[in-house]
């Protein structure tokens, strides 16, 4: 009985990790080959300010697109945004905003700021907001730029406008993630206050709105970038 218990748990693990694998496996190894050379893999690279086709955002960073919306880094993890590895060190690579709208920091974020748009330019009615972070380095020196400080509520921004750096916190300075922006499209409650990102269930897939395939359940190993 226990050796027939152990072999279902081992078949169901093996599941889950096969899920996993196939959703970012290759990913993760189209990643490394990326860091390892980034001269090698400049056509893998999307460019901050660029718009694809006809879609409403900017890219809001240079960078390779590592991990994309539902991706999982782990079996039972998944990814709320997309990440965009700029190839440098912290603080060097340019953070921009990718649409215009209202940019809120709350007074304990060191990484991140929020900006909320009035009008989702996909379905008009709706509001959404654009979240940021990771712009910090792996103690919590921020890279926001001053215009913005901890507290900062409702300040106007064009898109394009200067947000801030790519960094490396994570929260724990013995284990900051790689150099990266995360960027992800949260949705509203319904009362004008943004949902909690964390949850996969309070984002929405950017695929449509950087023009780019950025869903994992229909991008399976194609590197997205903009294309002429």
């Amino acid at each position: 009985m226990v050796l027939s218990v152990l072999f279902v748990l081992l078949l169901v693990a093996g599941y889950f990790a096969y899920r996993w694998y196939t959703r970012s496996g290759s990913r993760l190894s189209s990643l490394w080959q990326w860091l390892r050379d980034p001269e090698g893999h400049a056509d893998w690279m999307v460019r901050a300010g660029e718009r694809c086709g006809e879609s409403p955002f900017l890219m809001p960073t240079d960078g390779y697109i590592g991990f994309i919306w539902d991706d999982s880094f782990r079996p039972g993890h998944r990814h709320q945004g997309i990440d965009i590895f700029g190839g440098a060190a912290p603080g060097v690579t340019p953070v921009y905003a990718a649409f215009s709208g209202y940019l809120t920091r709350l007074p304990d974020w060191k990484s991140s700021v929020i900006i909320r748009i009035p009008q989702d330019p996909l379905r008009p009615g709706r509001q959404i907001w654009t979240y940021y972070t990771h712009m910090a380095d792996r103690f919590g020196n921020s890279f926001i730029v001053e215009d913005f400080p901890p507290g900062t509520q409702e300040a106007f921004v064009e898109a394009g406008t200067l947000l801030g750096y790519q960094g490396d916190y994570s929260g724990d300075p013995d284990n900051p993630v790689g150099v990266h922006l995360h960027f992800s499209v949260v949705k509203d409650d319904g009362r004008g206050n943004f949902l909690n990102e964390l949850r996969i269930q309070n984002t929405l897939d950017p695929s449509p709105y950087l023009g780019l395939p950025l869903n994992a359940h229909e991008n399976r190993s194609e590197v997205p970038r903009c294309r002429e």
